[in-house]
């Protein structure tokens, strides 16, 4: 009987889980930390695409979300993203996976309570390059959407897209 708990296998792929968890975390406290340059720099190998909109490379990407999200007198969005059910598929081969994961984002500024303003998936896509994991592809669907007036620019107070 083989001992699949210590399989190299099995450790590849949850080594590989780990990383890409740490990619989509360091994400998250970028952009909620209003790091748009980190944010940038996470994704520098990778598309993002936006409801119909994508953006490439470092500037390409830091000019996207600068253009695109309000930053409030803290110097943040004033957002706090969560992910929650992740799943992810590392291919057998071992240098590329996929990851689908839900979002919800929650913000609160002066004369705005504290409430959830969007919900969604990220659909992910990965690769492993010299040892390192790294985005590839991130696409950004929007389930449901609430008062985005403070986060998105140009956005009213009421709700800017139906379920797609």
């Amino acid at each position: 009987m083989t001992d699949t708990i210590h399989s190299p296998d099995l450790l590849k792929r949850l080594a590989a889980e780990s990383a890409i968890h740490r990619l989509q975390a360091r994400y998250i406290h970028h952009l909620d930390s209003g790091d748009f340059t980190g944010v940038a720099k996470v994704l520098e190998h990778a598309v993002l695409h936006v409801l119909g909109n994508e953006a490439t490379t470092v500037e390409g990407l830091l000019a996207f979300f600068q253009a695109g999200l309000q930053v409030h007198g803290d110097g943040t969005p004033a957002t706090w993203h969560s992910i929650t059910n992740v799943l992810i598929d590392v291919e057998p081969c071992g240098e590329r996976a996929s990851s689908a994961s839900y979002y919800t984002v929650h913000q609160q500024v002066d004369g705005f309570p504290l409430q959830p303003i969007c919900a969604g998936k990220y659909l992910d896509q990965f690769e492993l390059h010299e040892g390192e994991w790294r985005f590839t592809r991130r696409e950004v669907t929007l389930r449901f959407a609430g008062d985005l007036q403070h986060h998105v620019k140009g956005a009213q107070s009421e709700a800017v897209a139906q379920h797609p």
